[in-house]
């Protein structure tokens, strides 16, 4: 792995955590000593390399988990060690396989977005790849990603989107979960209360969803009573227009993961 971060941690711990690999197996170059020392103690018996050149030395797959504003300078420092035979996976927002391919002289790319749910095995990534990529190192790739939660194969041009729903959706999704808690304490909840009944509505609603299969609006109406409580805090939602700041917040995020992206291309 290039680049020791919290994703690089979860992605690392899941892997472990689920057997499909030891901390043995896994190589980390971070230049960040806080970094190290995280890793180190959290996965006790991870191998830590000097450089990134040498932490990709003799690899079968490379994760680049680097901040997009980083990437030209991390790729510079490991693409003339990287195995011919090496498949690198990117979870750099943004940034295209034509890019990486250019920065890193591998077309063996595969994409990844994935999300911060992966610290606690609840994630969800959407990687493609590239037409290089063999395809027992894609099951690889995807059987790895499994370890930390659900994975979802689509095309390139569809994962700045991904980025700007679930790649940032958790940072939406708990501004709404602290504005309900909110919520809750100003109608004369004690906080703790507020904040568990808040969090376990979001996740219990979530869980109705998928394991029935109907569409929010149909959960919604369903509990919409004429005259009721619920419709009356719709209204003030709507009103506030909630959902189009919602909208907007997703597609924000997504040019943004486009802009980063094209930012890094230039810088290479």
């Amino acid at each position: 792995m290039i680049g020791g971060g919290q994703m690089a941690l979860a992605l690392a711990e899941g892997f472990c955590r689920a057997g499909l690999l030891t901390p043995a197996d896994i190589t980390v170059y971070d230049p960040v000593p806080a970094a190290r020392d995280r890793l180190a103690a959290r996965i006790p018996g991870i191998g830590l390399a000097p450089s990134a050149a040498a932490a990709v030395a003799g690899a079968g797959m490379v994760f680049l988990a680097v901040k997009p504003q980083h990437v030209v300078a991390a790729a510079a420092e490991f693409a003339a060690a990287l195995p011919s035979g090496a498949t690198v996976v990117s979870i750099v927002a943004g940034l295209s396989m034509d890019s990486l391919q250019t920065l890193l002289g591998s077309r063996r790319i595969i994409r990844v977005m994935p999300n911060t749910p992966c610290l606690v095995g609840k994630g969800v990534s959407a990687l493609c790849r590239s037409p290089e990529v063999p395809a027992e190192a894609a099951s690889q790739a995807a059987r790895l990603l499994g370890a930390v939660g659900s994975v979802h194969q689509v095309d390139e041009h569809l994962l700045d989107a991904v980025t700007g729903l679930s790649g940032s959706g958790p940072g939406f999704v708990a501004l709404v979960v602290e504005a309900l808690a909110d919520g809750g304490v100003k109608a004369g909840l004690p906080r703790a209360l507020a904040l568990a009944l808040a969090t376990e509505t979001l996740s219990g609603t979530a869980a109705l969803i998928t394991e029935t299969g109907e569409h929010p609006a149909q959960i919604k109406d369903r509990v919409a009573s004429p005259g009721g409580t619920t419709i009356a805090g719709l209204a003030v939602l709507e009103q506030r227009a909630v959902r189009a700041a919602l909208i907007d917040a997703v597609v924000a995020a997504a040019d943004r993961a486009r802009a980063l992206g094209q930012r890094s291309s230039a810088s290479g």
